[in-house]
């Protein structure tokens, strides 16, 4: 019997972030900003989201033989995450994301991926995934690994979740195996070339990917909310106001929170209304993984 226990899979980096009034343009130095280091990397952050809402979580992952990766593990093991599957590259160092916020809470990111970067199909083991009955995945990891571990998960019976972020083209092959998609509104249009703004274009773009398989289509749309397709429902499930102070791993709060809900047995608009919930709660917070919240929190 699986035990809802939640597989990530996916890239752990460490955020050197510098918070200042606006964010350079090209060739411009912008001075008087505050430095955060904070553990990252968008598997991470899922794990860590839904490890937060009392997820049962393991992580497949690879990080590099240095402190980065070294903090990153105890961070992993305080928040009770299962690491025995993430693996110590003796080679790659590991992941590091350069992050400027400015104070409307956008960002820009540049990632170094390291050790995500030489991450391997041996590294997906099957005996987690044969346990899990939910493998959330991303792609900051090889495509040719993403495949490999949506295909196995599919063979083992565990729901797919892909998170297509950063965003890049997919197989078809790929998404027909998918339970769910939640691509943003960037990513959305990449997938299907509808430019998605409001919730009639959000249809169209969930109708394409629809019909190339996937079971359920999420598309999350910032402060408007998520919009879902599925076999029954089809609606826009509208997001709590709040003030957003940085907004990195708000898609990744949203993620983990959304497959907590579902391993739990919530019904799905009301696991899209959790995840609303948390991504809005992580968006009035500094950092990827120290602005998830609790279950304290969103209660």
């Amino acid at each position: 019997m699986k035990n809802g226990k939640i597989v990530v899979v996916g890239s752990s980096n460490t955020d050197m972030v510098v918070q200042s009034k606006h964010l350079p343009s090209p060739g411009e130095t912008v001075l008087g900003g505050e430095f955060i280091m904070n553990p990252g990397g968008k598997g991470a952050n899922q794990a860590v989201a839904a490890a937060k809402l009392n997820g049962d979580v393991a992580f497949i992952a690879r990080v590099g033989n240095d402190v980065f990766g070294q903090e990153a593990v105890k961070g992993f093991q305080s928040q009770g995450i299962d690491t025995s599957f993430i693996v110590v590259d003796m080679e790659s160092p590991s992941g590091v994301a350069l992050i400027m916020v400015d104070d409307k809470g956008e960002n820009c990111i540049s990632v170094a991926l390291g050790a995500n970067a030489a991450m391997q199909n041996a590294d997906i083991v099957e005996e987690v995934i044969s346990k899990a009955l939910f493998m959330l995945i991303q792609l900051e990891i090889p495509i040719d690994v993403v495949e490999h571990a949506v295909k196995l998960a599919a063979q083992e019976g565990a729901r797919v979740v892909l998170n297509p972020a950063p965003a890049q083209v997919l197989s078809d092959e790929l998404l027909a195996l998918l339970y769910i998609i939640t691509p943003n509104e960037t990513e959305a249009e990449l997938l299907t070339g509808i430019k998605v703004e409001n919730e009639e274009t959000a249809k169209i773009a969930a109708q394409v990917l629809k019909g190339k398989g996937v079971d359920i289509v999420v598309i999350t749309m910032g402060a408007q909310g998520a919009y879902l397709l599925s076999d029954e429902e089809d609606q826009l499930i509208p997001s709590p106001e709040v003030k957003a102070v940085d907004t990195t791993a708000a898609g990744d709060t949203f993620n983990g929170a959304l497959v907590v809900g579902l391993s739990e047995g919530m019904l799905l608009a009301n696991a899209i209304e959790f995840a609303n919930k948390a991504a809005a709660w992580s968006v009035t917070k500094m950092g990827a993984q120290a602005s998830a919240p609790s279950r304290k929190d969103i209660e």
